[in-house]
């Protein structure tokens, strides 16, 4: 059995150089002359709606983490609510995505990869447990059904659609009450309704339940209906029948010595990321901007524009440059523009810069979020990349519950640690960026180029 799983490890390895594994005519004997298949295509229209549905999700959960900033002080206004009172109310998203996170895994092994959006839509038991299901499932879903070209950045665009809902958010909640602005946050979920019948399962979730007819079926719709995907289809059925051969199913079974530092790496990142005050700057950035000193309508605006440029940019190179590059600097900036605002803060309570002081939080801020959306969605991408599909649940479920319980406790605290030293706040949350900065550049592997099994098998092979 241990022979076995040498044996498939080593031969997955050995395809590691070929730049097109997937499309060699002399493997398959089929060429484009004899009119039997063309080279995979990396975008087809079926690709492409699949990743708007993902979009919309992530539109629609960026709409939920962005409705408390533009409508703190006029919720908390017309309904009298107290700090301690309002805290929960933005918190309870996070208590909803904690219940989301803790199961996803386990639902979408069970049901799919397609068939959780509409556990999304029809539960929506919290916009929360929305968000925890999203969270694991949309990076899984895409870097399963991309090819290894454009899997980085495919799996970038829910982050930066998820940055838009925020930024909608903040503009339109300038403009409308607290009420119209709940009514609007509903339109993402209306839209991704109909796509989802058209839209295709994961090949891989397929070989894993074993519902090997259907794989060719699914990377012809992905990959074009002439395209030569035989080899492709192979290396998934043969890698997941390897993986099945010599580990069972279990949650126990992510503790495996073999798993243990890609766990502790993607979980870590997730903690910290969480840690260092993302849902802080997501939820409250109004508060923010007013408590510096600044217009919140303006700097809401000036921060949207800010997510839409960066994220962009970050699309473009995530599949050039490297995941870990760009994790590199996203943390190095989200410590050093934490460190900025806090700054900011320090200077305005000593009167020692009152003219400074504000375009200093404002700079802070606009970096901050502008790394959060280049940086935030790769510790999902990388779990979702490093554990094969017989842990990657379990893997799932554990990192996403652990990084919603940390974010909970920032969200719900961050009014509180406001009160009680905006200066220091920000500080501890750029300590926390600067140990995710640490962590990343020891333990984050480089994952750009190469197939899932491939990625996968080296990290077995390099555990045997």
């Amino acid at each position: 059995m241990e022979q076995q799983r040498t044996e498939a490890t080593e031969s997955l390895l050995v395809r590691q150089g070929n730049d097109n594994l997937v499309y060699n005519e002399e493997d398959s004997g089929v060429g484009v002359g004899d009119g039997g298949s063309v080279a995979v295509s990396d975008v087809t229209t079926i690709l492409g709606l699949s990743i708007f549905v993902a979009a919309c999700i992530a539109f629609g959960s960026g709409c939920a983490l962005g409705y408390s900033s533009p409508t703190q002080s006029s919720i908390m206004e017309d309904l009298g609510l107290s700090v301690a009172e309002f805290s929960f109310f933005g918190s309870i998203l996070s208590i909803g995505s904690l219940l989301g996170a803790a199961i996803s895994g386990k639902i979408t092994d069970l049901l799919g990869r397609k068939m959780t959006p509409w556990l999304l839509d029809l539960g929506r038991l919290s916009l929360g447990f929305t968000i925890g299901n999203f969270t694991y499932l949309m990076p899984i879903y895409i870097s399963e059904i991309t090819t290894k070209n454009v899997r980085g950045r495919f799996s970038a665009i829910p982050a930066l659609t998820l940055g838009w809902g925020i930024s909608f958010m903040y503009v339109i909640g300038s403009f409308v009450s607290w009420r119209t602005l709940a009514l609007i946050a509903t339109i993402p979920g209306l839209l991704q309704l109909l796509p989802l019948f058209f839209i295709p399962e994961s090949p891989r979730w397929l070989a894993k339940v074993g519902r090997d007819e259907e794989i060719e079926e699914v990377l012809l719709c992905l990959r074009g209906n002439k395209a030569h995907i035989f080899n492709e289809a192979a290396e998934i059925k043969d890698f997941v029948e390897s993986l099945k051969s010599f580990s069972k199913e279990g949650m126990l079974n992510i503790f495996q010595k073999k798993y243990v530092r890609q766990l502790l790496t993607v979980a870590g990142m997730i903690i910290l990321m969480n840690l260092g005050g993302v849902n802080a700057f997501a939820f409250y950035s109004g508060v923010i901007f007013a408590s510096a000193g600044l217009s919140s309508m303006v700097g809401l605006i000036t921060l949207a524009a800010t997510q839409t440029i960066v994220g962009i940019a970050g699309i473009l190179v995530i599949d050039k440059l490297g995941r870990r590059p760009l994790l590199l600097v996203s943390t190095a900036v989200l410590c050093f523009s934490s460190f900025l605002t806090g700054l900011s803060f320090f200077l305005k309570e000593f009167n020692l810069w009152d003219q400074g002081s504000p375009v200093l939080a404002l700079i802070g801020l606009l970096m901050y979020t502008g790394s959060t959306i280049v940086g935030a969605g790769i510790p999902s991408l990388l779990l979702s990349e490093l554990f094969p599909i017989n842990v990657k649940g379990s893997a799932g479920s554990i990192c996403n519950f652990m990084g919603s319980f940390t974010g909970w406790v920032v969200a719900y605290y961050f009014n509180f640690l406001r009160e009680w030293s905006s200066t220091g706040t920000f500080f501890i949350f750029s300590a926390f960026c600067c140990a995710n900065f640490i962590l990343s550049a020891t333990m984050v592997p480089e994952t750009k180029g190469r197939t899932l099994e491939e990625i996968q098998a080296s990290v077995s092979h390099s555990s045997v």
